[in-house]
């Protein structure tokens, strides 16, 4: 039974079916002209060939099937054609995207290198900034030098502190006042055991109470205990002040003590013993005899000489076992 479909309703697997069969009809057919033409001239070449036979009418058929071939044929070179330039489309359209996809990566990849460099950089500053802190958190504080003894002038002067400048000698030196206003006196220790009660000294008849500090108003009241200073029998600079020629002129004679003299110091437990080593005149700035000692000493103070009062009169006493 005849295919009675139009070339139209063909599918392109059809086509190409109907294109291989009217190929080889054609190649039959050549074949057999061939072999026609073949015994009229195998043997004279010089013979003249017979012209051509005309191809018989094709069919209506025959001519169906040639135009569907001839249609299958420019369908199947559209086709390839179309599938070409779809290839080509395609191939740009994927060299654009790999171009795009390219820039692309290329600039996160710049954008993350530029923000590793800032991160770096905020890093070292950082770093740099907690160094600076940490090495100046761990700096020690420039320490402040702490005078050995709270006095610029020796106990035992003669100006009393209302004084207006009268007669009696200027006690601290003018460039010294303003740093004398500045300390603030340490506060009077709580009465103890071992604390002086009393100074004896035979040589020289001495036998007078010993009271906490030795200001103007202490002094009125006897011989003076340096607040701060060691206490009797204790290891340390034991500083005891008081007048020559005022408030009962305790220490009136104290220039007549001779080295080996003894000097007792009374507390309410005990009697310390001394015995006088040194014997001094110094200057009323000269405050280092009353800086601290690593031995047990006794310092006696007073002004010198007698009614003048320029300078002061020093005896140092060592403890006695």
């Amino acid at each position: 039974m005849k295919d009675r479909r139009v070339v139209d309703e063909l599918s392109i697997e059809e086509l190409e079916e109907v294109l291989r069969i009217r190929k080889m009809g054609a190649r039959l057919e050549r074949l057999r002209r061939l072999g026609k033409d073949t015994k009229v001239g195998m043997f004279d070449p010089l013979a003249s060939q017979p012209a051509s036979p005309q191809p018989p009418p094709l069919s209506t058929e025959h001519r169906r099937f040639q135009d569907a071939g001839a249609t299958a044929q420019y369908r199947a070179r559209a086709l390839d054609e179309a599938v070409a330039e779809e290839k080509v489309n395609r191939e740009r359209r994927q060299i654009r995207w790999d171009w795009l996809r390219d820039k692309s990566l290329l600039v996160v990849e710049l954008a993350l290198a530029v923000c590793l460099i800032l991160m770096l950089i905020s890093l070292q500053a950082t770093q740099r900034e907690i160094n600076t802190e940490t090495s100046q958190a761990q700096q020690l504080p420039t320490p402040t030098p702490t005078p050995l003894i709270q006095v610029v002038v020796l106990p035992g002067g003669h100006t009393p502190p209302d004084s207006p400048g009268g007669p009696a000698p200027a006690e601290i030196p003018a460039h010294l006042r303003d740093l004398v206003g500045a300390i603030t006196p340490r506060p009077m220790p709580t009465p103890g055991p071992e604390q002086a009660t009393r100074i004896q000294i035979p040589a020289i008849g001495v036998n007078g109470p010993i009271v906490e500090g030795d200001d103007w108003e202490s002094l009125k009241q006897g011989a003076g205990h340096h607040v701060g200073s060691a206490n009797p029998g204790q290891s340390g600079n034991c500083v005891i002040s008081a007048h020559n020629d005022i408030f009962g002129e305790i220490f009136r004679d104290l220039s007549d003590l001779d080295l080996g003299d003894e000097v007792f110091a009374h507390t309410t437990r005990q009697v310390y013993r001394y015995v006088v080593t040194q014997k001094r005149i110094i200057k009323p700035t000269d405050v280092s005899v009353m800086y601290p000692t690593s031995s047990p000493v006794l310092t006696l103070i007073s002004c010198y000489p007698y009614g003048i009062d320029t300078h002061r009169i020093v005896i140092i006493s060592e403890l006695q076992p």
